[in-house]
């Protein structure tokens, strides 16, 4: 319905002000149960692992995931690995990269150019090489 002219100007001064009127986020964002990432229990990955020139139709089904824990857990599927199982499926339980996990693992008789050699084979890791072991390293950015 269309406002009436001159019917603002009868308005005090703090409703015409010029406030912001960006939307909130929405009301329900911060509940439970409210998907804000791609980790989420349920979620399926989809796609090819290469391993010595062959290439293998996989998939990943997250089972649980708790960000507050940096955990994650689910199932991996991949096809014609061997003959013997056309579909092999495995359980696999991992830690999601935090504060709480850092890059560097400190297990596994890790340290820190093994850490560096392994994430170092993901080119979204590249610009973290010289600083992923900072203790000022900034998960969130």
């Amino acid at each position: 319905m269309p406002v009436p002219a001159g019917y603002l100007s009868d308005f005090p001064a703090a409703f015409t002000s010029s406030a912001s009127l960006i939307p909130p986020p929405p009301i329900n964002t911060q509940q439970p149960g409210v998907v804000t990432s791609l980790l989420y229990s349920g979620s399926k990955f989809r796609g090819h692992q290469k391993s010595k020139g062959n290439s293998y139709d996989v998939e990943v089904v997250l089972q649980h995931v708790t960000m507050e824990d940096s955990y994650l857990c689910g199932y991996l599927k991949i096809k014609g690995l061997t003959e013997e199982y056309p579909t092999l499926t495995t359980f696999f339980a991992g830690e999601i990269i935090s504060r709480k996990r850092p890059f560097l693992t400190r297990k596994w008789d890790a340290d820190e150019d093994v850490d560096r050699k392994h994430w170092g084979k993901f080119q979204a890791f590249y610009q973290y090489a010289k600083t992923f072991n900072s203790d000022e390293f900034d998960y969130e950015d």
